[in-house]
């Protein structure tokens, strides 16, 4: 059984999504843990109420390679997964787990990537660019933000009557309808 680790910073549905989905789909793949930088989180509530446990971790913390190894190898993780989560991966992390930690990205990169672009953000700024579509980005995390190499990309158009809300819905469609069975198939063999 390959033991995944989500990382989430704020409401969770991304991470609610894929802890349901491995739940009750067959698959060699199982979230074990969900690590949060922010007390109080929605996600943390959402682990919760499907018996995935979860820690609180501090920036420094995480960044401290004996403390975030220690939690990881103590639940035999083997993947880690972004889903909003909004610190930078330390790279002693990327190198441990290389190839073998995915973010998703709420943009088709390269565009609407880099430091700053996450959230909201992107569908301001898909919206004011005038872009005809958007949609979303897996990719492998790398030293570089949103740089690392695509696994999978899907896309939505934009109305030219589009709002960045109305974008936001569209792209979390997406994420809800890929992201869990990308990352089943990519790491889990099916």
């Amino acid at each position: 059984m390959k033991k995944i680790a989500i990382f989430a910073s704020g409401n969770g549905s991304n991470a609610e999504n894929i802890i349901r989905y491995f739940q009750e789909k067959e698959s060699s793949g199982e979230v074990a843990l969900v690590v949060c930088n922010k007390v109080g989180a929605k996600v943390l509530e959402r682990a919760g109420r499907l018996g995935v446990e979860s820690v609180v971790m501090s920036r420094d913390e995480i960044n401290d390679r004996q403390r975030m190894l220690g939690v990881l190898d103590s639940h035999g993780i083997d993947i880690i997964v972004l889903a909003g989560f909004l610190l930078m991966i330390p790279e002693f992390l990327i190198e441990r787990y290389r190839d073998r930690i995915v973010n998703i990205h709420p943009s088709l990169l390269p565009k609407f990537g880099g430091k700053g672009m996450y959230g909201h953000y992107v569908h301001e700024a898909v919206v004011a660019s005038g872009e005809n579509e958007t949609g979303i980005t897996i990719h492998y995390v790398s030293e570089i933000c949103d740089e690392g190499r695509i696994i999978f990309q899907a896309r939505t158009p934009v109305l030219p009557s589009d709002t960045a809300d109305d974008v936001e819905k569209k792209v979390h469609d997406l994420e809800r309808e890929h992201f869990a069975r990308v990352i089943d198939e990519t790491f889990c063999g099916l």
